[in-house]
């Protein structure tokens, strides 16, 4: 009686990270099929990003597809920036790690900008390089 009592807790922790593997996965393919139409896209757990001509759509992911989708036009956007720890980062020389990283939009209309959200920085700063060179020139 005792020894089953010891497994119980391994088997509801076995159950548990099968659901979320499932779970995950579920967001990974609803992820792959909007990220289609996309020109380019990405994809971790804080956000999906996707970029097709002057337009960035991004949005929350969940199992369903993409939910809290915004878009917005670079033509709108002053500048980009990286954000690591809420301070600017120089892009040639980046930070190892960081609590919180973001990819920055700061419009022409002064009182709008957008964060979006990355989990790894290696990954925002080829985001940021693409997306700046992407910027149209006014």
């Amino acid at each position: 009686m005792e020894r089953g009592l010891i497994w119980l807790p391994l088997l509801a922790l076995f159950i548990w990270l099968t659901w979320s593997g499932w779970n995950e996965y579920q967001k990974v393919e609803a992820y792959r099929r909007w990220a289609s139409q996309f020109e380019k896209a990405k994809y971790d757990i804080y956000a999906v990003l996707g970029q097709k001509g002057n337009d960035i759509t991004w949005g929350k992911p969940s199992r369903k597809g993409p939910v809290d989708l915004e878009t917005f036009s670079l033509k709108d956007v002053r500048s980009i920036a990286l954000l690591v720890d809420n301070s600017p980062v120089d892009l040639e020389v980046p930070p190892d790690r960081g609590r919180t990283i973001y990819l920055e939009f700061l419009f022409f209309d002064a009182a709008k900008s957008v964060k979006i959200p990355f989990t790894e920085i290696a990954l925002a700063v080829d985001w940021t390089k693409f997306l700046q060179q992407e910027l149209p020139r006014v």
